[in-house]
């Protein structure tokens, strides 16, 4: 199967691009140098002459705080240049995957979201206008897969898990938010799951993390537990902590549809952060 597959030098796209060569597909990675998506001519152009069967779109603006202030530049990526690859997808008839994230929920309760429930008010730019992306997917593609991660990490980037270990060996100690809950998303078991699905014809939306919940004060605590760091970690509430762009308190994600579709679920984040931290401490050995 030939995947195109956007966002390859991010931490996701990076690690799909991997996972399909290791199963035998030919993928072929583009980033914003190769295909700028919110040029509709050119995403046409890129994507009609690689003739894929399939595209997994992972690149989107990310940055949270300053979407706050940029937001057509956040929108043009996120909403029009998701429209702008969907719309060949629809040419094309291929399937189309589309990575979406939990902001697009608005935060409240405690209920776990389900991967059909209606969205409303996200709370940031971001948030919004990745929820507008998926909009533009179901309205142009009949194949597709929309899988909503959070709180990702991988090998190809920076994340949470980087910025808590240069800041625990530099200061020895750390304030982390405590009641912000939801579930950390290793990419690397992700990609797994990603391919999985592209493989088959179980189209529709999903939501995917590794297994089992925390708070940011949790994954901090097994971060520096895993790599054998005494660290000072402090639980504070998200007020103390002011972002320009607001944050979902509620971040719990069902899963449920995966097994009721025949996929596997990821492992635990205590296990997938494990495995990570030991890859980052090889390889400052």
């Amino acid at each position: 199967m030939k995947v195109l597959v956007t966002g390859v030098k991010g931490q996701l796209g990076f690690d799909v691009v991997n996972e399909l060569k290791k199963r035998g597909h030919t993928p072929i990675g583009v980033d914003v140098d190769d295909m700028d998506i919110t040029d509709a001519v050119a995403v046409e152009k890129v994507i009609t002459d690689a003739a894929p069967d399939a595209v997994i779109h992972c690149a989107a603006y990310t940055a949270v705080d300053k979407a706050e202030d940029n937001e057509e530049i956040c929108r043009k990526v996120n909403a029009y240049g998701t429209e702008n690859i969907a719309k060949v997808c629809k040419k094309l008839d291929c399937k189309m995957m589309y990575i979406s994230t939990d902001y697009i929920f608005d935060g409240e309760g405690t209920r776990p979201w389900e991967p059909d429930d209606a969205v409303t008010k996200p709370l940031n730019v971001y948030g919004q206008t990745k929820y507008e992306g998926e909009l533009a997917v179901r309205e142009n593609v009949s194949k597709f897969f929309i899988v909503r991660i959070a709180w990702v990490f991988g090998v190809n980037g920076n994340n949470f898990i980087k910025t808590m270990l240069k800041l625990g060996k530099e200061r020895g100690a750390v304030k982390v938010v405590n009641d912000q809950i939801g579930s950390p998303t290793y990419t690397a078991d992700l990609a797994v799951l990603l391919c999985d699905m592209i493989e088959s014809e179980k189209y529709g939306n999903y939501h995917a993390t590794n297994e089992g919940l925390c708070s940011w004060y949790d994954f901090a605590c097994e971060i520096f537990k895993c790599a054998g760091m005494d660290v000072d970690v402090t639980p504070v509430a998200a007020t103390e902590f002011p972002t320009k762009a607001k944050r979902p308190y509620n971040s719990r994600l069902n899963k449920d549809k995966l097994t009721e579709n025949g996929f596997n679920k990821l492992p635990s984040w205590q296990d997938a952060t494990k495995r990570y931290v030991d890859i980052l401490m090889s390889q400052n050995s």
